[in-house]
């Protein structure tokens, strides 16, 4: 009995962190306006709808398949370039998922916002 009480109260704390995370995570207070929030919410919704947690993780949540993208477009071994050549081929590992320059135009975006709101996730 005890041991279910254990298990209840760590899936309970796992499952409300990852809730705050994946809807709150990347709210921030940079103010966006326009077309930019347009471009970021859309590149959001692309994330979540080809479900990119499962391989890439996002403030260290996610699967391990891929690398981890918090701070891709900050860290100089990868960078926009390097997001926009998977996004548009695919790799030994990721699929080519057909993504049309606006798409992948919103999900660089989207990566750029979230790696501008991980200041204490980066490596000094």
């Amino acid at each position: 009995m005890r041991k279910i009480f254990i298990f209840l109260g760590l899936f309970s704390g796992y499952a409300a962190y990852s809730y705050l995370v994946y809807t709150k995570g990347t709210e921030s207070e940079l103010v966006l306006r326009g077309i930019q929030q347009q471009q970021i919410e859309l590149g959001k919704s692309l994330y979540q709808q080809h479900n990119c947690t499962a391989c890439h993780q996002l403030y260290g949540l996610g699967g391990y398949l891929g690398p981890e993208l918090t701070t891709a477009w900050s860290d100089p071994s990868r960078g926009e370039n390097y997001i926009r050549a998977f996004l548009q081929k695919g790799g030994q590992r990721m699929p080519d998922f057909h993504f049309t320059k606006n798409e992948t135009d919103a999900i660089v975006a989207f990566l750029r916002y979230v790696d501008s709101t991980a200041i204490t996730y980066k490596k000094p």
